[in-house]
């Protein structure tokens, strides 16, 4: 009786050992051959499941994008509004060892997405996710009537994604300059500093 094989499982084990690669050595030692031998499979089953490096380190990132979303869906929503928002943008911020490597590993990406025309998409759409967590941020003020009046949206929007973009990025290259105390800290504050006074 032939041996069933379930793919989806599959690619997401051979994703596993790139991860595993990427985290040792770096996205430029994502290989096949590297993985192939990591994951215990030859390069011709490798692939059977990714035709191309590129296709492969699409789903690599399509994988730190899950963690992300799993991250900031386990965060709490009950509790004090603008405390809440902040640990959504943190997500974001390479404070830990999880979220240094997704850094890392998305500097890389963005790298690879010049030399490779159909990563460009991909990495537009996870640039997207920033925006995205910003546009929801300041939304969330808005809805819950935190928000100073005549507060310009669109360009608070963009504000709340250059400075935490600027915070994962001064953090990754100058580490250890502000502990992820600090970095809360100034997310925090510039949350306030977006709310209305109360009287």
């Amino acid at each position: 009786m032939p041996k069933i094989v379930d793919h989806a499982k599959q690619k997401h084990l051979v994703a596993e050992a790139a991860l595993r690669i990427i985290r040792r050595s770096g996205l430029e030692q994502a290989t096949v051959r590297n993985i192939s031998k990591e994951a215990g499979l030859s390069v011709g089953s490798m692939r059977h499941y990714f035709s191309t490096q590129a296709e492969l380190f699409a789903f690599c990132m399509n994988l730190f994008v899950q963690r992300v979303q799993s991250r900031v869906e386990a965060l709490p929503s009950e509790g004090p509004v603008v405390p809440n928002l902040k640990l959504v943008l943190m997500q974001f911020v390479p404070v830990d060892e999880d979220r240094i490597m997704e850094m890392e590993v998305w500097l890389s990406f963005n790298a690879k997405a010049l030399i490779f025309p159909e990563l460009k998409r991909l990495s537009e759409e996870m640039q997207a996710g920033l925006q995205q967590a910003s546009q929801f941020v300041i939304d969330t003020l808005l809805q819950q009537q935190l928000a100073k009046p005549g507060l310009d949206v669109e360009l608070e929007v963009e504000k709340l994604n250059a400075l935490v973009d600027g915070l994962a990025i001064h953090q990754l290259m100058h580490p250890g300059r502000l502990d992820a105390g600090r970095n809360e800290s100034i997310i925090e504050q510039h949350l306030y500093s977006l709310c209305k006074v109360e009287e």
